[in-house]
């Protein structure tokens, strides 16, 4: 079996994640993590090969030859299982991380081989390499089974019940297993600074993994046709939220090409507002009342401040500052360069997000998450705001380089932020200038239909500067701007049909005659893929739908992740994986296709009512 670790021969499918709520992993399918950012999401890597080569930092666990292997996650956990068979015999490599809620500060690895049949002869390496695959740490020998890596601020201890050879920097082990045989290895992070925490057993952590987790899942209320793609996805979205901070990163990688050579290389390890209302009613419908109210309350704190302050993204503890910066030393997935950190979105200006935010505050008030008393005055701040930003040219949700435009779907996340806020100043007797409101309302309204809507192109146009369709648009009914049934949004699904699918999936815009400060090319956009079974869906097409998602769910690799995009063409999944957004669709379209009321249907209703009364008036 050929070393995914190669460059020429990896795919971002090649991966599955584990994670302990405060970092995650990503571990390839012939037992080698690639990727870790230790002790937090956003932290420089320690293990960095994924976007470089081997020097960059992993750590292989495998048998010295394969003819085949299979993996899945135990149940509905994170705990991760990969079975090698070989001419001599089988094990199976057990990878997990101890959730944080037991084990405090103290972050680790767990991985346990198991001999299942015969005989079979192991290699381990472990090459920590700390400043995303820069520096090498010094290796020091603490007691016959443990070795200690210290590099700076950070610090590693390996512990496992087999002798160890190791160099200046790292470690090896050549051993055999047989069946009935197991072998653990732990790695434990720490702090230089910090005393040295309790060496962990293996066998007990695992245990008591499998149960926190297994725990977790059996608070889901989803009991549809698809428990284990859509249970997989809300274990996946667990694993990208802060245990602390309750806030939700779109992605645990960064630098992960949405065209392989290409150069949308981008860091995903932070918190986008944008992605507030769709995770929110994910959690709610499927029964995470405390984890979607912990997301909410992020929310309240990342905006918290002066409303003209507001960002499209935070960092994890809703940090605002997020510094662009090309990590020179890496040549990439695959080849594609420049590999980033930090994201420099974090300074643009993108009013949709005024919009999403106070959208997410009302469907939390309406599944009956009680607002907080000091969350009234900000949201009136935020809607002043709005008012004086709606009118600007934007990035848009796209977060286009190249200027500012007058986009259609900011414009329409604006009067979604107006309408949100009159309803709830209406139900809850707010004292607010809702007779301003309402006619701001309107007159947005009145603007995005008459230039937002190109009855020559037959759908919404990408911004009023443009004649090009975007994915986005199939936002509309969805957010309740229109009715599905609207002959406008007809014709615009329509649109979308003829101009933006790429062998059955949505691409966002053609980046080939839409400017966005990019070289062109990139895979289809899964989200607006899913966005487009929800207008099926809203109009009706269940039949249409329901392949739409048979064909989504394809895409999703041998343990049920998927990426931000997927290349119809070869077959690849295409950036930043595992992407939240996806799996967050992925919930919702299900309830959607399942429910009268799904997600869809709850964001839109009270929004198309008011559309609808306006069209008769």
């Amino acid at each position: 079996m050929t070393k995914i670790g190669a460059q020429s021969n990896r795919r971002i499918s090649d991966y599955a994640v584990i994670g302990d709520r405060e970092t995650a992993a990503l571990v390839s399918r012939d037992g080698s993590i690639d990727f870790l950012c230790w002790p937090f999401f956003d932290s420089e890597a320690c293990f960095a090969s994924l976007t470089g080569d081997e020097s960059n930092g992993h750590w292989t666990l495998c048998p010295r030859e394969i003819t085949q292997a299979s993996r899945r996650y135990r149940g509905h956990t994170a705990i991760l299982e990969t079975r090698f068979e070989t001419a001599d015999g089988a094990v199976t490599l057990i990878d997990f991380m101890p959730v944080r809620d037991r084990t405090g500060d103290s972050s680790s690895i767990v991985r346990i081989v198991a001999g299942e049949r015969g005989c079979v002869a192991m290699q381990m390496t472990l090459a920590l390499r700390f400043d995303y695959g820069r520096l090498s740490p010094w290796l020091l020998q603490r007691g016959r089974h443990s070795k200690e890596f210290i590099c700076g601020p950070h610090a590693a201890v390996l512990t496992c019940d087999l002798e160890t050879l190791c160099g200046h920097s790292e470690c090896r082990a050549d051993f055999t297993i047989c069946a009935g045989e197991r072998r653990s290895f732990v790695l434990q992070y720490r702090r230089s600074h910090s005393d040295r925490a309790e060496a962990l057993r293996a066998e007990d952590e695992l245990a008591a993994s499998e149960k926190w987790w297994r725990d977790w899942a059996a608070k889901s209320t989803y009991c549809g046709r698809w428990p284990d793609a859509v249970l997989r996805s809300l274990v996946t979205i667990e694993l990208m939220t802060s245990r602390q901070t309750g806030g939700i990163i779109a992605a645990p990688t960064l630098g992960l090409p949405e065209r392989l050579g290409g150069t949308r290389n981008w860091d995903y390890r932070f918190c986008w507002l944008r992605d507030a209302t769709f995770t929110l009613l994910a959690l709610l419908h499927s029964g995470f009342r405390e984890e979607a109210s912990a997301w909410r309350d992020w929310l309240l704190r990342a905006v918290a401040g002066m409303p003209r302050q507001v960002q499209p993204i935070y960092g994890v503890a809703a940090e605002h500052r997020l510094p662009e910066w090309e990590i020179d030393w890496l040549s990439g997935f695959r080849n594609s360069l420049p590999v980033r950190a930090g994201n420099a979105a974090y300074r643009q200006l993108q009013s949709d997000v005024y919009g999403e935010v106070l959208d997410a505050l009302h469907q939390s008030r309406e599944h009956g998450v009680p607002p907080e008393d000091w969350s009234w005055r900000l949201q009136q701040e935020l809607v002043e705001q709005l008012e004086r930003v709606w009118c600007e040219a934007d990035c848009g949700i796209w977060e286009a380089r190249h200027g500012r435009e007058h986009f259609t779907h900011s414009r329409v996340m604006a009067w979604v932020g107006l309408d949100r806020a009159v309803q709830a100043g209406e139900k809850h007797r707010l004292d607010w200038p809702l007779e301003r409101w309402r006619a701001l309302r309107e007159q947005i309204h009145r603007e995005v239909c008459e230039k937002g809507y190109d009855a020559r192109l037959d759908g919404f146009v990408r911004s009023y500067e443009t004649r090009e369709p975007d994915g986005a648009n199939l936002l509309i009914p969805i957010v309740g701007f229109l009715p599905a049934d609207d002959e406008r949004v007809l014709r615009n699904v329509a649109l979308t049909e003829r101009k933006l699918m790429n062998n059955g999936f949505v691409m966002r815009y053609d980046t080939e005659k839409s400017e966005d400060g990019m070289p062109a090319g990139e895979g289809a956009f899964l989200a607006c893929s899913f966005w487009y079974l929800d207008n099926l869906v809203m109009q009706g097409r269940k039949n249409e739908a329901r392949r739409v998602f048979d064909r989504l769910l394809d895409v999703r690799n041998d343990v049920g992740l998927l990426s931000e995009e997927y290349d119809p063409q070869t077959g690849e999944l295409l950036g930043n994986f595992p992407q939240a957004l996806s799996h967050v669709c992925l919930i919702n379209s299900a309830y959607n296709l399942e429910q009268d009321f799904g997600p869809a249907h709850a964001r839109s209703s009270r929004g198309t009512r008011r559309a609808k009364a306006v069209q008769a008036s």
